[in-house]
């Protein structure tokens, strides 16, 4: 079974991610492309380099360093980093000068990650807490997964994962029961719009999210409410629909917030939300009231 897995953050004191006080396990690689993503460092399943532009010395050191040439400049003076040719080297990072390239994503074996979730198995215990995995999309490292699951196991901690959901059946099937709780995205009902959103249709998402619930494993759907895209009544109207065909019994909304926008400029991308406005609980009274009229427990 694969030991190492490529991993961009762990999180400690996380109350966000589930019950109680968590550590929350971030792994790269996603196969969504949400214009309105919070971890845009998690997409691709590789180290990725950031650079901070602001601070850049334009002396030119990382384009002779880099040996896979990854890095050019600009006739701006600016630079360019090609991740289909960056292998992760990290001597571009090691030997500027300005100190304005980092890096996301690391290597980890398990027990370096075990080690890090164990440091606050006191927490958990306290505050009926315990490790999420998180991403970009957990399940897109199965069988790393798997082996961390079994090591938590052994110390009877608390899991769940975040999941977009968009996993193939056989992957999904096998690990969604060994998770105490999976926290399941719903970004949308109508799979045209699904896509427009995210680059993926939703049929194999609202499979998986019935299957589970069938199953009887601890389900919260969680629907990230996001301007111009599923923010209407009657979107919150389509996905009620949706939760009560496949069971649902609760759902928890994220308004949609700007955490992750400065990421995309240290990426070199482009940020489709630029400047829209945060969504906050009160924005969403009427919104939330849609599902809990349908019968469904919808909280924030």
């Amino acid at each position: 079974m694969q030991t190492n897995g490529i991993v961009f953050n762990i999180q400690k004191f996380s109350i966000h991610d589930g019950p109680g006080i968590r550590t929350t396990v971030f792994l790269k690689g996603c196969p969504l492309r949400c214009k309105w993503c919070a971890n845009p460092e998690s997409q691709l399943s590789q180290v990725q380099i950031l650079y901070d532009r602001e601070k850049c010395a334009h002396c030119g050191t990382c384009t002779h360093v880099c040996p896979n040439h990854a890095i050019s400049m600009g006739d701006d003076g600016y630079v360019n980093v090609d991740p289909s040719k960056c292998i992760g080297c990290l001597q571009c990072v090691k030997n500027c000068p300005a100190k304005v390239l980092s890096y996301e994503g690391e290597t980890k074996d398990v027990e370096e990650v075990i080690k890090v979730c164990l440091q606050d198995i006191d927490f958990y215990e306290e505050s009926g807490g315990g490790v999420t995995i998180s991403g970009g999309e957990g399940m897109v490292q199965p069988d790393f997964v798997k082996a961390l699951l079994a090591k938590l196991k052994e110390h009877k901690i608390h899991t769940a994962i975040e999941t977009t959901g968009y996993i193939k059946e056989e992957i999904f099937r096998e690990l969604s029961p060994m998770f105490d709780l999976l926290l399941f995205d719903v970004k949308h009902y109508d799979s045209n719009k699904h896509y427009e959103g995210t680059h993926v249709h939703n049929e194999q998402i609202i499979e998986n999210l019935a299957w589970a619930i069938s199953q009887g494993i601890e389900v919260l759907p969680r629907i990230p409410v996001i301007p111009d895209f599923n923010d209407s009544l009657d979107d919150a109207k389509g996905i009620a629909a949706l939760l009560n065909k496949v069971s649902a019994k609760k759902v928890q909304l994220l308004p949609f917030h700007q955490f992750g926008e400065n990421k995309y400029h240290l990426l070199g991308k482009t940020y489709a939300y630029e400047n829209v406005k945060a969504l906050h609980p009160e924005d969403l009274t009427d919104y939330q009231q849609i599902f809990l009229d349908a019968g469904i427990d919808c909280f924030f």
